[in-house]
């Protein structure tokens, strides 16, 4: 669907989904705020999109609010009280932390998020928002090529074993045109509904989750689900030219935006669109994920404080490494993964909401829980496994995560809104949006329409857009990039979404990368 700019002087939404963007713009519709739209299009996400996000994941939001943004929410859930080292490799069989099934499933955070988030800033309900979710999962939807292609992703990464037999069930025979529907999603959205949170974290849904996950050798306990509660954090910020960029700070990878961001400010001016420009980006990006990989994980965890890797003296010791004419190969492990949504909302009011929720892979875990529809996450896979790196799982530890909503701000002012899904890509994408909307003044949809490239922390490989100038292509080759050319659009590149400040409204875009639309009146 060909997403429209605007200007929206009233308000408007951008999520990857058009039938969720259209559930928030009825919202604002009806009187409701940017906050209230945020939350319903979300949920229509996890019945429209349950391959990249729903009711088993985490969430991470921040708001802008007059007087007192932005504020910012960690709704990331904790490993299980019993996932040591030692347990979760004895039930493992040894190795690397299993990526599906049962071990890497964390408490979700999505539930308690959506009320903290609805308590502080909302003026609707969870039932009134939750409303054309339920319909949705009740009477069924029907299933875009584009949701197939996904479907059929995921049955294939799943092998015949008891764990992924429920998750065949509901999903297994999903195929284009056919109309799918998950009484069981229906079932819980009912419960939070009539009862909030508690109806999720404890009684019949919290032993079903606990229970399932037991049943498949994993390590989650119903106590494990009633204590999560998520936080509101304070965000981090750095200039990048003449603007405030404010992103997540860990234990997420949103100071890895920020290093980045500032290696390039510090590096000079961008040349014109073209091999040296975006070897710089590319090498500036490479820093950032190999500092994040060495030292980001949960903040009680975290050897050096976050803001060093943002301050002064690192950015100077750092640039020593970035050179203008060669590739470097910093080390860095693999963060993986990629099936996430984006969206972001303003309203009549100026409130901004930028918010991210997400399974991690496709499906998550690929445990579905029998009965009550929810698809469990696998945060837990970005654990690692080896005694004293950074990340390594602990009882109810944080893992190191990929989501980022952000803002930027110029003049002490909100300017943007902006964020992707993509995994170990989304501060990669930050840093290419930003280049194009603050150094080369590009409109929203203009920048999300233009070519991308993802670089892979295992090798540093360089995957562009078939769309680049093949000359650009060339002359990183020149300077040592692996580049190999994917299709265009790439779904790898993420699907982003803009919202853009202006003095007579908003102006927003949409990434044709996804089945997205920027609505607003």
């Amino acid at each position: 669907m060909a997403p429209s700019d605007g200007p929206f002087r009233h308000g408007c939404v951008a999520t990857p989904h058009h039938v969720a963007s259209d559930a928030g713009l009825r919202v604002l519709r009806s009187g409701g705020n940017a906050l209230d739209a945020a939350i319903a299009a979300n949920l229509v996400l996890g019945v429209v999109m349950p391959f990249s996000c729903g009711i088993g994941g985490d969430l991470f939001a921040m708001v802008w609010r007059d007087g007192d943004g932005p504020a910012a929410y960690n709704g990331s859930g904790r490993a299980p009280a019993a996932a040591s080292i030692e347990r979760v490799r004895e039930r493992a069989g040894g190795g690397a932390m299993p990526e599906r099934g049962p071990l890497p499933v964390t408490v979700p955070g999505a539930v308690d998020g959506w009320h903290a988030l609805l308590e502080r800033f909302g003026t609707r309900s969870f039932a009134e928002l939750c409303g054309p979710a339920m319909e949705l999962a009740t009477d069924g939807f029907e299933v875009s090529s584009f949701a197939a292609g996904h479907l059929a992703g995921s049955a294939a990464e799943f092998p015949a074993a008891p764990a992924f037999d429920e998750w065949r069930r509901v999903y297994g025979d999903a195929t284009a045109g056919a109309t799918l529907r998950q009484p069981g999603l229906a079932r819980t959205l009912e419960a939070v509904s009539a009862s909030g949170p508690a109806a999720y974290y404890g009684g019949p849904v919290a032993e079903a989750i606990a229970g399932t996950v037991r049943r498949y050798g994993g390590l989650m306990t119903v106590d494990d689900l009633a204590g999560h509660r998520g936080e509101w954090v304070r965000p981090m910020r750095a200039r990048y030219r003449d603007a405030e960029i404010v992103e997540m700070p860990p234990n997420t990878q949103g100071v890895a935006a920020l290093e980045a961001l500032r290696l390039v400010d510090a590096a000079g001016p961008l040349a014109a669109d073209g091999a040296a420009r975006h070897h710089v980006l590319i090498e500036a990006v490479k820093i950032a994920l190999a500092d994040r990989d060495r030292f980001v994980t949960d903040p009680d965890h975290m050897a050096i404080p976050a803001e060093r890797l943002v301050s002064d003296a690192w950015v100077r010791e750092r640039l020593h490494g970035l050179d203008p004419d060669k590739a470097g190969d910093p080390n860095a492990t693999v963060v993986g993964g990629g099936d996430t949504v984006y969206l972001c909302a303003a309203d009549g009011e100026g409130m901004l909401v930028s918010l991210i929720q997400s399974n991690f892979y496709g499906f998550g875990s690929g445990v579905t829980v029998p009965e009550w529809g929810i698809n469990l996450q696998n945060r837990g896979a970005t654990f690692s496994l080896e005694p004293g790196h950074a990340n390594a799982i602990a009882p109810r530890k944080r893992t190191l995560h990929t989501l980022i909503p952000a803002m930027a701000f110029r003049g002490g002012r909100p300017w943007l809104v902006f964020g992707s899904m993509g995994g170990h890509a989304q501060a990669q994408i930050h840093v290419q949006l930003l280049a194009r909307l603050v150094d080369d003044g590009d409109a929203p949809q203009a920048a999300i329409d233009a070519p991308r490239w993802t670089v892979e922390p295992a090798g540093w490989s360089v995957r562009a857009e078939h769309a680049f100038d093949a000359g650009a292509v060339a002359g990183l080759r020149d300077r040592g990039h692996r580049v190999s050319v994917a299709a265009d659009p790439d779904e790898a590149m993420g699907w982003a979404q803009v919202i853009r400040c202006d003095p007579d409204g908003y102006v927003a875009g949409s990434d044709r990368r996804s089945e997205g639309a920027a609505l607003g009146l």
